[in-house]
C-alpha cells in the first residue's frame, strides 16, 4: 500500500470525503472539515494523478454563514463533481449546501442553499451526495441528497431522514421526502444507486430500537416504497472503551451496489459497525432481490475479539465487482490507530484484510488530554478499474491531517 499526505499539518482536518472520475482515473476530488483559518470549513482538495499529489483550497462561504462541516462528495459523467455540506451561523439554525463543478472540480459554483435551517428549530445536518452513474439507468445524472434533519435541536427535539433529488445535474434540488417516521431518532443517511436506476436510501435509526433501515425508489427518487428492516443494531458505545479514547464514535449506515457485468451484478450492500459480539466490529448483510429481503449480518474482519474496528466506508468496482471495505481499528497494539481494507472478490462471501496505513497513529496526535472528536466518518472510492482509494483523519505529523492511500 501506498500512503500519500493530503493536506499540511496545523490546524485539525477530518471528517474526509473522496470521489474519483470513472472516465479518468487520474482525476481524484476530496473534502474534509478544515480548520486551517481557525473555523471550520470545507477544505477541497483535488489530484490529477490518482491520488499521489493534492492542491489544497477551501469552498467559499456565502456571507450569512460562519463555518461548515460534514461535507460530502460526489462525481457524475463526464466531468461533473458535487459537493454537499452543513452550512452553520451558529451551534444550531444549520443549512445544507451544494456547490457544483463541471470541468473536474478545477472550480465550483455555489452554493445552492437547498435546506434551510431555522433558529434553534431546525438544523439540517449530516448530509450525504450520490450521483447516478448506472450504465442501465434511465435516471442517469440524477443526483440525490440526503441530510439529517433534526427539530426542536435545543431541547433534544429529534431527527429524521431527508432527501431531495436533482434532476438538472445538482443546479436545483425538487421538494424534500421524509424517509424515516417522525417518532424515531436517525443518524445519517446513506444512497446507493443500482445497475437499472434503483435508488437504495438507508439510515441507522437510534431510538426506540437501532436498526439498520431502508427504503428504495424504482422511479429515480419522486416515490419510495415502504421501508425495510436490514438488520438490528447493537450500537457501539461512544466514547470506546478504551482508556484515554474521548473520542464520540457515531454509528452511520453504508450503502452500495454492485454494477459490475459479472456473476455479482445486481447485489445490494448494507455495511455497520457493531458491538453484538461485545465489541466494535464491521458487519455487512446483503440483498439478492434488489432490496426486498436481506441475509443475516456476516463480521468483514479478522480482527482479534476486544479490539475497536470502525467507522467503515464502502466501495464496489462497477467493472469487476471487487467489494472495498476500509475501516479504523486498535487491533495492531490496542491503542494507535490504523486503516485496514476488507475486500472481497466473491460478491461478499469471503473477505481478505489488509492493512492500508504505513504506520500506526495515536489519535490523541501525543496529547495529555484525550480528543473528544476525530471527526465521524472516513471514505473510500474505486479508481477503475480494480483499484480503491481511501482518505481518513491521521495525525502521524502531530495533528489531525488527512491521508489517502491506495494500491498503485
Amino acid at each position: 500500500m501506498a500512503n500519500f499526505q493530503v493536506t499540511p499539518g496545523g490546524n485539525p482536518k477530518n471528517e474526509p470525503s473522496v470521489a474519483a472520475n470513472l472516465l479518468d482515473a487520474n482525476i481524484v476530488v476530496a473534502v474534509s472539515t478544515d480548520n486551517t483559518t481557525g473555523s471550520p470549513r470545507t477544505g477541497l482538495y483535488r489530484s490529477l494523478n490518482a491520488g499521489s499529489i493534492w492542491s489544497n483550497t477551501l469552498l467559499p462561504l456565502p456571507a450569512q454563514f460562519t463555518g461548515a462541516e460534514a461535507a460530502t462528495v460526489a462525481y457524475g459523467f463526464p466531468s461533473t463533481f458535487l459537493v454537499a455540506a452543513h452550512l452553520f451561523p451558529g451551534n444550531f439554525g444549520g443549512t445544507t449546501g451544494v456547490y457544483r463543478s463541471t470541468d473536474n472540480g478545477a472550480t465550483f459554483t455555489g452554493p445552492v442553499l437547498v435546506a434551510q435551517g431555522q433558529g434553534t428549530f431546525i438544523n439540517n445536518d449530516e448530509t450525504n451526495i450520490s450521483i447516478d452513474n448506472s450504465q442501465a439507468s434511465p435516471f442517469l445524472g440524477n443526483a440525490y441528497l440526503t441530510y439529517n434533519h433534526q427539530f426542536n435541536v435545543n431541547i433534544a427535539g429529534g431527527s429524521v431522514s431527508f432527501f431531495q433529488r436533482s434532476v438538472d445535474n445538482g443546479i436545483s434540488f425538487q421538494t424534500p421526502i421524509r424517509l424515516s417516521n417522525e417518532a424515531e431518532l436517525v443518524e445519517r443517511t446513506d444512497v446507493a444507486v443500482g445497475f437499472t436506476g434503483i435508488v437504495y436510501a438507508g439510515w441507522i435509526t437510534l431510538d426506540p430500537a437501532p436498526a439498520f433501515k431502508m427504503r428504495r425508489s424504482l422511479d429515480g427518487g419522486a416515490t419510495f416504497q415502504p421501508e425495510v428492516v436490514i438488520s438490528a443494531v447493537t450500537l457501539v458505545p461512544s466514547p470506546l472503551p478504551v482508556p484515554n479514547y474521548a473520542f464520540r464514535c457515531l454509528t452511520f449506515p453504508n450503502m452500495a451496489t454492485d454494477n459490475s457485468a459479472t456473476a455479482t451484478n445486481g447485489t445490494v450492500y448494507a455495511v455497520w459497525q457493531d458491538n453484538r459480539l461485545g465489541f466494535a466490529d464491521i458487519f455487512i448483510s446483503k440483498s439478492f432481490d434488489e432490496g426486498v429481503t436481506w441475509t443475516a449480518p456476516m463480521k468483514v474482519t479478522d480482527s482479534p475479539a476486544g479490539s475497536q474496528n470502525f467507522f467503515p466506508a464502502i466501495a464496489v468496482s462497477p467493472i469487476t465487482g471487487r467489494v472495498n471495505i476500509i475501516y479504523y481499528t486498535n487491533r495492531l497494539n490496542g491503542f494507535n490507530l490504523d486503516v485496514f481494507v476488507a475486500q472481497s472478490m466473491n460478491g461478499g462471501n469471503t473477505f481478505t484484510n489488509t492493512r492500508v496505513t504505513t504506520v500506526s497513529f495515536d489519535p490523541n496526535a501525543g496529547g495529555s488530554t484525550p480528543t473528544t472528536l476525530i471527526g465521524d466518518f472516513i471514505d473510500v472510492d474505486i479508481i477503475v478499474p480494480n483499484d480503491f482509494i481511501a482518505v481518513w483523519m491521521d495525525t502521524r505529523p502531530g495533528t489531525q491531517t488527512i491521508f489517502a492511500g491506495n494500491n498503485l
